[in-house]
């Protein structure tokens, strides 16, 4: 591809878009950028830091301290706060219950968005975002925006499947879980999760990873070659 393409994929969680997103970044030699990793890197310093995360305004005021770093190779996208690799942490239930209020912030949106928009337009060849309100508010001009759907059955499973330990939780948990993170992504006042008009949705309950993404990289040429 002579011009940078940027791929949007959003969909809520459990529906493939790291797997997805990761895939069709390597396939394609573009870079990669996990949104949600920054939502939960700048949770995971308002909870190491004693901020009050129930608390928009306290959050709102530490939005702007954490230095928060993305590296976009797919194959190693380790993000830092602070110098501090955080790829691990940052995956934790403690993480996961208060990084939909975090995120609800507008200072920490603003914030963050502003990164995202930097990645996308640093990257040469072109880059795969992947979060919540990347077609509809991050690059609405992006050459392919796709939004990913799974039934609630298929989206808890593999939900869980990616919990190890003492983070594993039952089955029916972990969709009381998703729906709740829904209800606070799809509810919020500020770049709610929600389908941009002009993106295709791709439904990947009954789908393997290698269908999905043979899809998804057939429409990227076809949207390139335009």
């Amino acid at each position: 591809m002579e011009t940078p393409v940027i791929v949007a994929i959003d969909g809520p969680s459990g529906t493939g878009k790291s797997s997805t997103s990761k895939a069709v970044a390597a396939k394609l030699g573009l870079a990669y950028l996990d949104t949600g990793a920054q939502y939960r890197a700048m949770t995971w310093w308002m909870l190491n830091n004693g901020v009050d995360v129930t608390d928009p305004a306290e959050v709102a005021l530490a939005a702007g301290k954490p230095q928060i770093v993305s590296g976009t190779d797919p194959a190693a996208p380790v993000i830092s706060v602070d110098g501090q690799d955080v790829s691990a942490p940052i995956r934790t239930q403690q993480v996961t219950s208060a990084v939909s209020a975090v995120s609800a912030v507008p200072e920490v949106r603003g914030r963050l968005v502003e990164l995202q928009r930097a990645a996308a337009a640093g990257a040469a060849r072109g880059i795969v975002v992947e979060g919540r309100d990347i077609g509809t508010t991050v690059l609405p001009d992006a050459t392919l925006k796709i939004y990913l759907t799974a039934s609630e059955e298929a989206r808890a499973a593999r939900r869980n499947g990616e919990l190890k330990g003492k983070e594993a939780v039952g089955l029916a948990a972990t969709r009381e879980a998703l729906a709740k993170r829904d209800a606070a992504d799809s509810g919020r006042r500020t770049s709610p999760l929600a389908k941009a008009d002009d993106a295709v949705e791709v439904d990947t309950t009954e789908l393997t990873l290698d269908q999905v993404v043979e899809r998804i990289v057939t429409l990227i040429g076809e949207r390139a070659a335009r």
